[in-house]
């Protein structure tokens, strides 16, 4: 049986969270399976907080240089993954992108009876023309389909047609609309042909487990996976938390003790970390899911207890933290000691650099 803190001790170690780690950037991403990436900066963040010496260029370079993507994957959100990742993961999460279109957005009603075939065909032809936004794209198929919406069909292409958002689109301090191309005409390389969720499952449990088969749908939405995860079994180590739930493992992934030092960290705005499990109480309590996703988050201890938001006005930036409750004296020194490293990395250039604690609430 694996309680709360030894399961948050062994996600915090998969995360790269229980001490900032020697890695190369595209290596760290794709330990992680990808980053949540629809804010823009939100990966720069997430790997300063996990990387020794990171720095914005680092990813800057590996995007400019198509060595990682942005890219709608797991639960239909963008990720930045490695180019890598994204030929061999889309063609697995596609079902994914299909039903969300289906049955989880207004768009798919939209296009019913349209010749589905001929609409992709057309759109990745004009992504490929030359890289468009969704309102450009949408614009342009409606020349051909003039009784339907522009925006029902621009978005059953970003649903159905591996696309890649192209820079300077989530490149540290520029700023520009989200433009789409097919990630293989970007890559030059075609999709992985694999559609078997197996290694996807097993890339799971390697970065957020031990977990549960619910736990790896919630993260992936794919569905009937306990087939899968059976299928696995074999290769697999099994515990039970304490409800009781099976909980699935690689053999050889790290269990640190659950007393193991766990330093504060702050996270940005929908990290992984903490949208990947259905029982999400091993990093956040039930009470705090919803305060977290429009701000960063604070570790202390392991555990989400409180939120962050970095602000500039002129030459000043501020970092504001607002704690779930009171932090003892020296929690509040060592969560300050890591803001100021947090501002000196995202608000160098600021004259003034200043930290705020807000009232617990």
């Amino acid at each position: 049986m694996l309680g709360r803190r030894a399961l948050n001790r062994a996600l915090l170690e998969r995360q790269l969270l229980l001490r900032r780690w020697q890695l190369p950037a595209a290596d760290a991403i794709e330990r992680l399976v990808g980053m949540q990436a629809q804010v823009p900066d939100s990966p720069y963040a997430g790997l300063w907080t996990r990387l020794d010496g990171f720095r914005p260029d680092d990813l800057a370079r590996l995007i400019t240089g198509r060595q990682a993507v942005r890219a709608p994957l797991m639960r239909t959100t963008l990720h930045l993954v490695t180019a890598r990742d994204c030929l061999a993961l889309r063609p697995v999460v596609q079902p994914v992108l299909e039903r969300a279109l289906r049955t989880g957005s207004p768009f798919g009603r939209r296009i019913a009876g349209v010749d589905t075939e001929a609409l992709l065909a057309a759109g990745r032809a004009l992504l490929e023309e030359q890289p468009r936004t969704t309102a450009a794209l949408g614009k342009l198929l409606h020349a051909q389909w003039p009784d339907r919406d522009p925006a029902a069909l621009a978005h059953a292409v970003r649903y159905l047609v591996p696309l890649v958002q192209v820079p300077p689109r989530g490149i540290w301090g520029a700023s520009a609309q989200a433009t789409w191309t097919t990630a293989e005409s970007w890559l030059g390389r075609p999709l992985a042909s694999g559609t078997t969720p197996d290694g996807l499952v097993m890339r799971y449990l390697a970065a957020f487990g031990p977990a549960t088969i619910n736990d790896v749908q919630t993260w992936s939405w794919l569905t009937r996976l306990r087939e899968v995860v059976e299928r696995l079994r074999p290769r697999l180590r099994t515990f039970r938390d304490e409800a009781g739930n099976e909980l699935f493992a690689l053999p050889d992934a790290p269990r640190p003790d659950p007393d193991t030092p766990a330093p504060p960290r702050f996270l940005p705005e929908y990290d992984n970390l903490l949208l990947s499990h259905a029982d999400r109480t091993r990093v956040i309590a039930d009470e705090h899911r919803g305060r977290v996703f429009t701000r960063g988050s604070l570790l202390v201890d392991g555990f989400a207890r409180g939120t962050w938001k970095l602000t500039r006005h002129r030459e000043t930036a501020t970092l504001t933290v607002e704690p779930f409750k009171r932090l003892p004296g020296s929690v509040a020194a060592a969560v300050t000691g890591e803001g100021a490293r947090l501002l000196t990395f995202a608000a160098g250039d600021a004259h003034a650099r200043e930290i705020h604690f807000a009232p617990p609430g």
